[in-house]
């Protein structure tokens, strides 16, 4: 019998591998990548377009555009897709991003053959009804009316306008208006111009036989049309940061911001900033935790965040207490920033952070699915296919003087926007 008045002793992860994959490509050129794993038989079809705000002509035309491609088709109505889906126990989702338009499709490898007629229908013929069109519009501005009496949302809308610009794909906001402008041509015009096999790669992930791809073929080959087109990036406008405060009629509790512009994930310091971030504030643990909230007391939850995009990237610190805490929880902020800039990280403290990336890092392998999100971030991002195991092995070898050189170079706070949101008067 296991002694249960000891813990069990703690293993470290040495080595992590990718699972092996395959490539095949469709009659029409898209790419076909195929992790076949497990012995359930479920398989994930996962389509990713890129066709989202680096490619718009328009402002939300790429979120409206990937919304709306389920609601109707030539053939089919909204009500019919559905009611067909849940027969056979299939989900169609459509997952968004700033970069990419997913459509991403769940059932049981049975009913593969029944339900991808379906998906290759929404491909080729939507029809983008208005009436769907105009309750999307409604109901997006319901929602953003209530979003907006959120101090946290307020604050984090305004710093990412600050960081990259607020004509920006990576910057703009939404508005009313915004969603008000939108019309059923947009849309047709996004889809016809973005939904393309040279912008389209697949994702095959689960216990996948061979007729499966022969079936995807046979439907999506003739379904999305040839061609390809490419992002428009504006530069961002440099500025000096600076630092606002924002009065804004939520009472319950102030909410912070700060951040600057990064880098991608293909930058290389990006593995580093990774590591640097969870010390700071990205784990339960992390110092911003630990000071702030559990000895402090002044906020339920504080975290740093790398938010990495395809062609950008951010650093951010969020966080909400109530009004009377914010000026020490900036000076507490700033103190553990600094700190990390001046001192090297000690090896306890390194270690333990180790082995909590690791363990993530080895939960990202748990299945099929998930070793498929691994595969498509590195397509869709333009990364080598050893990145997981570069991230791995940084993660293991990264020394602390490597961390405090990044702290230097990457967080000094003349460098950092800091955006407050509160119950208090401008000026």
């Amino acid at each position: 019998m296991p002694n249960r008045t000891q813990a069990p002793p703690i293993a470290s992860i040495h080595q992590l591998e990718l699972p092996p994959y395959q490539v095949h490509h469709l009659s029409n050129g898209i790419p076909v990548y195929v992790i076949h794993l497990g012995d359930q038989e479920v398989c994930k079809l996962e389509l990713v377009f890129h066709a989202g705000r680096p490619y718009e002509h328009k402002p939300l035309a790429a979120r409206a555009t990937l919304s709306q491609l389920k609601e109707g088709t030539l053939r089919y109505s909204a009500a019919d897709i559905a009611e067909t889906l849940d027969f056979y126990g299939a989900t169609l989702q459509t997952p968004y991003s700033l970069d990419t338009s997913n459509v991403a499709l769940y059932t049981l490898n049975k009913y593969f053959y029944k339900v991808l007629p379906i998906l290759a229908e929404i491909l080729e013929h939507p029809t983008f009804p208005q009436h769907e069109l105009d309750n999307f519009i409604q109901r997006n501005q319901v929602e953003l009316q209530v979003e907006l009496s959120k101090s946290d949302v307020v604050a984090y809308r305004k710093i990412t306008e600050l960081i990259f610009g607020e004509h920006h794909p990576y910057g703009y906001n939404s508005y009313p208006e915004t969603y008000a402008a939108l019309k059923r041509d947009d849309l047709l015009q996004h889809f016809r111009q973005h939904y393309l096999a040279g912008n389209c790669s697949i994702f095959l992930s689960g216990h996948i036989r061979p007729d499966m791809l022969r079936a995807l073929d046979d439907c999506l080959s003739y379904a999305i049309k040839p061609g390809q087109s490419n992002p428009h990036i504006p530069p961002v406008e440099e500025c000096l940061p600076q630092r606002m405060r924002i009065s804004h009629p939520d009472k319950v509790q102030a909410a912070v911001r700060i951040g600057r512009r990064l880098f991608n994930r293909a930058h290389p310091d990006y593995a580093g900033m990774y590591v640097l971030n969870t010390i700071l504030g990205g784990y339960f643990g992390s110092r911003l935790m630990t000071n702030i909230r559990e000895e402090k007391g002044y906020t339920y939850n504080i975290y740093s965040s790398l938010e990495p995009v395809r062609f950008d990237g951010a650093f951010l610190i969020a966080t909400e207490s109530s009004t009377e805490f914010v000026e020490d929880t900036l000076a507490q902020i700033y103190q553990e920033v600094e700190i990390l800039r001046e001192e090297p990280v000690g090896e306890e403290e390194l270690a333990m952070v180790r082995n909590y990336l690791m363990g993530g890092m080895l939960n990202m392998l748990d299945g099929p699915f998930n070793v498929a999100d691994i595969v498509k971030t590195a397509v869709i991002e333009d990364l080598p296919m050893g990145y997981f195991q570069q991230m791995a092995s940084t993660i293991q070898h990264i020394s602390a003087n490597d961390l405090l050189h990044l702290a230097q170079q990457y967080l000094a706070p003349e460098t950092l926007w800091e955006v407050c949101v509160g119950a208090w008067q401008e000026g």
